[in-house]
């Protein structure tokens, strides 16, 4: 009997996340009520609550598994002997770019719900830590491709303008139908060569800012 609750317990939680998961990806994570998730998980109002507090509950309960796997993906990369360092930025890159746009629906509650900045030392919310060290780690990356002796006010400003372009080409394809893998074979090509325009143009700057110094 015991076991047959602990199952009933387990599959109301999924029922909810699940109910959560898309009320969020249709309608936005602050639209979405407490209420509202129950109703769509087929639970009360009040049984939500023994499972999460609150809508944070679900945010990071949603969230930190995933952007572990990309985090630990993103590492395995940046920690290649074999690749050189730009190779290392398209690699994590591209591993972010096939991440966000498998997963375009969820995009807005992984990097933006409840976000703060990405350069502060201690947020609050967990899933604004594991935020930051993913930044953190293309932070690392492209600074490896920069001339040495950057300031560090420049290598944030340098990952900053990096990511709009990451983030441009999700923007771009945030509400298409297309799944990933013909959208990469579509135009997968045109992803590396937007990468390699604001990698080379990066460096360019950097080097520029460099002469007389």
């Amino acid at each position: 009997m015991a076991r047959k609750q602990e199952q009933r317990s387990e599959e109301t939680k999924q029922s909810i996340l699940q109910a959560a998961g898309q009320l969020f990806a249709e309608r936005g994570y602050d639209a979405v009520t407490m209420r509202e998730i129950a109703k769509e998980a087929g639970c009360s109002h009040t049984t939500i609550y023994i499972y999460f507090k609150d809508k944070e509950a679900l945010l990071h309960q949603l969230s930190m598994e995933p952007l572990q796997t990309l985090l630990d993906a993103m590492e395995k990369h940046l920690q290649d002997p074999l690749l050189s360092p730009e190779e290392r930025l398209l690699a994590i890159s591209q591993t972010f770019l096939q991440f966000c746009l498998t997963n375009r629906s969820m995009y807005a509650l992984f990097f933006m719900v409840k976000s703060s900045r990405v350069d502060e030392q201690e947020p609050a919310l967990e899933i604004q830590q594991r935020r930051n060290q993913l930044f953190a780690l293309l932070k690392e990356a492209v600074s490896a491709i920069l001339p040495l002796h950057q300031p560090e006010e420049r290598k944030w400003a340098f990952a900053r303008v990096y990511f709009f372009t990451l983030h441009g080409i999700i923007g771009t394809y945030a509400q298409s139908e297309e799944p990933y893998e013909q959208l990469q074979e579509r135009l997968g090509s045109t992803f590396d060569l937007a990468l390699q325009v604001a990698l080379a143009g990066c460096k360019q700057l950097a080097n520029e800012g460099n002469v007389g110094k």
